[in-house]
C-alpha cells in the first residue's frame, strides 16, 4: 500500500512540475548567457562576467511583471539591464547575439552610436566595471518571449568608455 503512495505522490511531483515549468519558463542555462558575453569581453580584453542568483532573482522578478503586455520597459533599478524581445521562443544565445552584434555600431574612438543605430546593448555587456550578471527569460501571454539580463555593478555612463 505505501509503495502505491509513493508511486502515485512522485507522480503528482512529475505533473505538478509539467504544469508548472511551462508558465515559468525562468531561464536557459547561465552558460547560454555568459559565454556569448565573455567571449565579447575577452574579445576587448576585459574579463569574464561571473553569474550571480541574486541578480538571476531580480530579473525573473521584474520580467514576471511584464508578462501580461510583454512590453520593453527597463526596470529603473540599481542594476544595468539588457531587455530583448522575439515573437516566438527567443533563447538566451540568439538574445546576447543580439545585443553583442550591436558591436559594429559602436565607435570606440567617438564613444558612441553610428547614427541612427543601437549599441547601448553592446556597451553594457563589455562594460569593464561589470562583474556579475543574471539572467531571466519569460514567455509572455501573447506568446512572445523576453530575455532579461542584469549588470553589477552597472555600465553605460555618458561620457565613459566601456573599456
Amino acid at each position: 500500500m505505501s509503495s502505491q503512495i509513493s508511486s502515485t505522490l512522485a507522480l503528482l511531483v512529475v505533473l505538478g512540475a509539467a504544469l508548472i515549468l511551462p508558465v515559468i519558463n525562468a531561464h536557459d542555462h547561465p552558460i547560454d548567457y555568459l559565454k556569448p558575453q565573455n567571449a565579447a569581453r575577452e574579445e576587448v580584453g576585459i574579463g569574464p562576467l561571473i553569474w550571480d542568483e541574486n541578480l538571476v532573482i531580480y530579473a525573473q522578478d521584474y520580467l514576471n511583471t511584464l508578462l501580461h503586455d510583454c512590453e520593453l520597459v527597463h526596470s529603473g533599478g540599481p542594476y544595468g539591464e539588457n531587455l530583448a524581445w522575439g515573437s516566438g521562443d527567443l533563447s538566451a544565445m540568439d538574445a546576447v547575439t543580439m545585443w553583442v552584434d550591436e558591436k559594429q555600431c559602436y565607435d570606440y574612438e567617438a564613444n558612441s552610436c553610428a547614427t541612427d543605430q543601437a549599441c547601448g546593448h553592446y556597451t553594457q555587456v563589455v562594460w569593464r566595471d561589470s562583474l556579475r550578471v543574471g539572467c531571466a527569460k519569460f514567455t509572455c501571454n501573447t506568446g512572445g518571449t523576453i530575455v532579461g539580463c542584469n549588470y553589477d555593478p552597472p555600465g553605460n555612463y555618458v561620457g565613459e568608455r566601456p573599456y
